[in-house]
């Protein structure tokens, strides 16, 4: 596996609209399209990397899965073969939650189990890449 660049980075907030305020008024930022996954968030291009912000949900063991969960502040790095690293990671024995080659996006925990999640732009049509 290669890892191309960084795609995007994510940051789960838990006031969608102040944390707008901050993004779009102080840093500048302006918002891309984002699709809708059943829970609030804001993407912005800065450069060549996105930044996603995630609300937080109201409960807070929403959140607290055991294994790799992309609702948790993370880093995506983008890659070119879904199916091969998803291959290598599961032969390797990792946990991989992976949403499969039509999403595009896999992720898994380091081993000081920060989240990071592995994208294939090109697995869904339209996403921003």
């Amino acid at each position: 596996m290669q890892v191309k660049r960084a795609h995007h980075v994510s940051f789960t907030v838990a006031d969608l609209e102040r944390a707008r305020g901050f993004y779009e008024e102080l840093l500048g930022l302006a918002p891309i399209e984002r699709p809708d996954f059943g829970f609030p968030g804001a993407w912005y291009q800065a450069g060549d990397v996105q930044v996603h912000l995630i609300e937080r949900p109201a409960d807070p063991d929403a959140d607290a899965a055991p294994g790799p969960n992309p609702l948790e502040n993370h880093v995506a790095f983008e890659i070119d073969d879904y199916a091969a690293v998803h291959a290598d990671l599961l032969a390797r024995g990792l946990p991989v939650a992976g949403l499969g080659p039509e999403m595009g996006q896999m992720f898994l925990r380091d081993p000081d189990r920060n989240v990071i999640e592995l994208i294939d732009p090109k697995g869904r049509p339209g996403r921003p890449r």
